[in-house]
């Protein structure tokens, strides 16, 4: 007979009241998503609009992820210090305020700066809504939850694809992104009423300020640890091939480079996101059962996606549909592939170092998609919008990833089976 499951001391209780709370968080993702993905359905629109060529076109998604990227690990300070209600609320402030600004923005320069403030405050929802998610459910429950929130994330990218690119084209620029905006506010009266930073009777213990000097030496332990590392690396090289395709380049390429209307454009984007979603799930099981399998799985998604984009790029005129939808179904791998950097970064790190060095992973795949959009930009700009020479920039960053990705494998390998090894040893010894 098995014995009963126990939560540890401490351990929060989950049920329905925890599923409603995250649920609010979630939500607050799910529309930073949305405002995140939405200049993906609109990159023609805004050239028109703005009167830019390619490379200012990927100045908006750069600058958004430059900030996104930045502000990762003070994100993750300010929820220790603040609480995930108020920077969730800083977040919908800033990311609102971001897509009206876009809405109504006369020029390219405000624009810009709209996009700058949505990148800020969508950078302060996912470590926000990890944190709530151990807050309000037992440990256990950890990769469910988290692998749930990104699944509703993806959603918020559908919504984009689906219902904002037809609002754009039916409503016209300025009412779409006005109209989205209203979004943003409803996430935030919901949040205001009912989200709670933890359940009664599990207030963590206050963290006492400890300067510049501590945060310098928790960046420093994590990224000491070769796991850190291999999970940046991991997350870098997977997940940068979708993010640009959905972010910014992805219909452009389609509609310009294969000829395509935009309808059938919208519907392969739309294939990308709902492959991710699916894959996600597939990914999480496996991982879950086998964990050898991370970097396997992890490299094949590279591999599947560099495989595809050549032969989609090297095909003569327009490569057929079905070639298409392949492409677009192997880059749904890039999203679920990108988490598997978090798995090696985890057990790297001792508890009190874990959002730092979430924090430096999830930087690695937007530093990646920021000068991948870059990248494009200017090639397609020197070479008269030449798609082929300009997508071939996703095989450089693809190469130095995998490169590093084999550098590191061993060391992280034995690093974490130290660390096992130690805290098999340490339970034996604590005392019943």
């Amino acid at each position: 007979m098995s014995s009963p499951s126990v939560s540890l001391p401490g351990d929060p209780p989950g049920g329905r009241r925890a599923v409603a709370v995250w649920g609010i968080g979630v939500a607050v993702y799910f529309v930073a998503v949305i405002f995140r993905t939405s200049l993906g359905v609109a990159g023609l629109d805004a050239a028109d609009r703005f009167h830019v060529g390619a490379s200012a076109l990927s100045t908006f998604s750069i600058l958004q992820l430059l900030v996104y990227a930045g502000m990762q690990i003070p994100v993750g300070l300010l929820v220790d210090r603040l609480g995930t209600k108020k920077v969730l609320g800083i977040g919908v402030v800033l990311f609102t305020v971001g897509q009206l600004g876009f809405a109504f923005s006369p020029s390219y320069g405000t624009a810009l700066a709209s996009r700058a403030l949505l990148g800020c405050g969508d950078a302060m929802t996912f470590i926000s809504v990890l944190r709530l998610g151990t807050r309000w459910f037992p440990a256990r429950r950890g990769p469910l939850v988290a692998q749930l929130a990104g699944l509703v994330g993806m959603a918020g990218n559908l919504v984009s694809t689906l219902l904002l690119a037809r609002l754009l084209h039916t409503a016209g620029w300025t009412a779409a992104f006005a109209g989205s905006a209203l979004a943003g506010v409803v996430v935030l009266v919901l949040l205001a009423l009912f989200l709670k930073d933890h359940p009664e009777g599990f207030e963590p213990e206050p963290v006492p300020h400890q300067g510049a000097a501590y945060v310098r030496r928790q960046i420093a332990a994590s990224w000491r640890e070769p796991g850190t590392r291999l999970g940046l690396w991991v997350h870098f090289t997977t997940q940068f091939p979708a993010m640009v395709f959905l972010l910014l380049w992805g219909l452009p390429f389609l509609v310009e480079a294969q000829g395509l209307s935009r309808a059938t454009a919208g519907e392969l984007l739309t294939l990308v996101v709902l492959s991710n979603m699916l894959v996600g799930l597939v990914y999480g099981q496996i991982i879950a059962r086998h964990h050898a399998a991370r970097l396997p799985l992890a490299l094949g998604t590279v591999a599947a996606t560099a495989l595809l984009w050549a032969v989609t790029l090297a095909w003569p005129g327009h490569a057929p549909m079905w070639l298409l939808l392949v492409l677009c179904a192997v880059l749904g791998a890039c999203g679920p592939a990108s988490m598997i950097g978090f798995d090696f970064a985890r057990p790297a790190n001792p508890p009190e170092r874990q959002g730092t060095a979430s924090g430096i992973t999830n930087m690695g795949g937007f530093i990646a998609s920021m000068t991948t959009l870059l990248a494009i930009g200017v090639l397609l700009d020197a070479t008269g919008d030449d798609y082929r020479v300009a997508f071939s920039a996703v095989f450089v960053l693809q190469a130095l990833g995998v490169s590093q990705i084999l550098r590191l494998r061993r060391r992280a390998a034995r690093r974490e089976k130290e660390r096992l090894v130690a805290s098999r040893v340490e339970t034996v010894h604590v005392p019943v």
